[in-house]
């Protein structure tokens, strides 16, 4: 094999990332829907012939492995002779590969050069609508798989560069916005094309050994960077639990568990112990916990690395076959980012003693995920409003937490322009603003968001799904805990809301108002300790009220010429650590 100068190694190494952050752009600036190309629900990645990452760009968390195994299930379902050049596969079975729910749909397009196989583009979205029994087809109630939409059980959409008609319409017939969803499914596939085209420049422009060599020795030195950070980790095993309480399907509060274990040359995480399965889409898949893994790990390893499957190599995930992490058919998935955020979470609340400062407090947690869709009276055709929602992250050791931040699970996500939904769906947003509940210490935690939708139709449906109802995220290191996710449906003309966190399928008229409100972070150290001058300008900055200063804080603001009273305020922080 070429010996690569490390120069043209770096080169190469990038041009493949470059090809990947390409794939994604392109894909992004021509798709259809708002949860693509405002929310970016989806990710891209190069993998070498064998389904190794070496490229992605940033994109959704959760799918850092899914680039990977979206890969390997093609090759395990497909002999080499049948891979084509100009073939492009789908798949979105959560039990087979593609690792989350099922309107996150893997595409998968072989690269060849010089007539051999060489390279995958993959890339893997959120399609707004993909059948099942509710709009949006994902519901905080199904209790199987099948009502969750069409599976694509790894079939290919395009043969030697054919569009397969058959699926194609098989797709628009069960989808209630086939123009939208067949538009994605363009631009998606049309986007691995792009990536295709900048890596066969890679392998003309310098080879195919040395690319070969450049790929191999990129992977080796992933390994190796992993491995020196393992080394500067605290040794031993270390253990946590919860309880994922989203109250899906009237289901108690789900018990979840996890074992960490670091040594010199691994990082093993082990769910065992953790609940069965469920009749309630809360459920992810074994693959869904291979993705959680390597969120969690990158974050605390190095989360400026590049990932890579030589980078993941000490990561070993240990899940018993059909838990709420490793659920298996008919299970339904539809909600799985629940699962998802306790799996990383879990792992965060287990070392926060030992790397306390790698490891902030606990954060909202819950994406909150929302759909609010009908039929539009203006129109006369299916709107499906589907997001995230942002909210509060935990205050680290020398930092407050962040407000308004996505969950950990959605990584580069957003949500949806106040500018946009209005523009695109029949409502008004009527608040957009900080809840000012969060976790006290002396770092404190970020405030998540309440946000206000007036719905302008005649009807619509809401379905929304929360964890942290109950359970606030974890203060930590002393300080508090932050606030509860939490779901309001305003009555035209009722006094009181109906309050919750999930909600499936409720009928909302004209002049109904949702009002969705994201949790604040845990607070880090204690509150007293805080700086008084800190805490005043939280005051001015409208963060907190000077009742809050006192009561969390220990400290005493005159409200008409908003100074500090510092001798009060040594007394009575005395008082409260005595």
């Amino acid at each position: 094999m070429a010996k690569v100068d490390p120069f043209t190694r770096e080169n190469i190494a990038q041009g493949l990332i470059a090809a990947a952050e390409e794939m994604f752009l392109t894909w992004g600036r021509t798709s259809q829907s708002t949860i693509i190309y405002e929310v970016l629900d989806y990710a891209a990645g190069i993998t070498d012939a064998s389904g190794n990452l070496i490229g992605q760009a940033n994109g959704v968390t959760m799918f850092l492995g899914a680039i990977t195994y979206s890969v390997k299930a093609v090759l395990e379902k497909f002999h080499l002779d049948q891979i084509k050049p100009g073939d492009i596969f789908l798949t979105n079975d959560p039990f087979t590969g593609s690792g989350t729910h099922l309107c996150d749909v893997s595409a998968i397009s072989p690269i060849f050069y010089d007539g051999e196989l060489v390279s995958f583009a993959s890339n893997k979205g959120h399609w707004n609508e993909i059948g099942g029994k509710s709009l949006g087809s994902w519901s905080t109630n199904a209790t199987e798989i099948y009502q969750e939409g069409l599976q694509f059980p790894t079939i290919k959409i395009y043969e030697q560069g054919k569009l397969n008609e058959a699926v194609r319409d098989m797709i628009e017939v069960n989808c209630r916005t086939p123009e939208m969803t067949l538009g994605d499914l363009y631009a998606q596939t049309a986007s691995l094309r792009i990536a295709e085209k900048r890596v066969i420049e890679l392998f003309e422009k310098y080879g195919k050994e040395v690319v070969f060599e450049s790929i191999e020795t990129t992977l080796e030195n992933g390994k190796k960077l992993a491995l020196k950070e393992l080394a500067s980790l605290p040794k031993g095993t270390f253990e946590a639990e919860d309880y994922i309480d989203t109250k899906a399907n009237d289901i108690p509060d789900v018990y979840v568990k996890v074992k960490v274990t670091i040594t010199n040359e691994n990082f093993i995480i082990d769910y065992t112990g953790s609940a069965d399965q469920v009749p309630a889409p809360i459920n992810c898949s074994i693959y869904g916990a291979y993705s959680a893994g390597r969120i969690i790990y990158q974050s605390l390893i190095n989360p400026h690395a590049e990932a890579n499957e030589g980078f993941y190599a000490p990561l070993k995930v240990i899940v018993p076959e059909g838990t709420v992490f490793s659920a298996v058919r008919p299970a339904p998935v539809g909600c799985d980012w629940e699962a998802f955020s306790f799996a990383t979470d879990l792992v965060a609340k287990a070392l926060a003693p030992v790397m306390p400062t790698k490891v902030a407090a606990g954060h909202f947690l819950s994406i909150i995920g929302t759909i609010l869709g009908g039929i539009d009276d203006r129109s006369k055709q299916p709107f499906v409003l589907c997001e995230p929602q942002a909210g509060g992250w935990g205050a680290g050791y020398n930092k407050d937490g962040e407000n308004g931040l996505v969950a950990i699970d959605d990584g580069e996500t957003f949500i949806i322009p106040v500018e946009v939904a209005e523009y695109r769906y029949p409502i008004l947003v009527e608040q957009y603003s900080f809840n000012m509940q969060s976790g006290a210490g002396e770092f404190v935690g970020g405030h998540g968001l309440i946000r206000d939708y007036r719905l302008m139709n005649s009807s619509a449906e809401l379905t929304t799904i929360a964890s942290k109802q109950n359970y606030a995220p974890w203060g930590f290191a002393g300080g508090k805990d932050g606030s509860c996710n939490a779901v309001e449906i305003h009555r035209d003309g009722s006094s009181e809301p109906e309050r919750g966190g999930t909600f499936s399928n409720v009928l909302l008229h004209k002049g109904d108002l949702v009002r969705l409100i994201s949790g604040g972070g845990g607070g880090y150290g204690d509150p007293f300790n805080r700086p008084p001058a800190k805490v005043l300008q939280d005051v001015k900055d409208g963060f907190m009220t000077v009742q809050n200063a006192k009561t969390d804080y220990g400290v005493i603001i005159d409200p008409a010429t908003m100074i500090v009273d510092m001798k009060d305020t040594e007394e009575l922080r005395k008082k409260g650590t005595m």
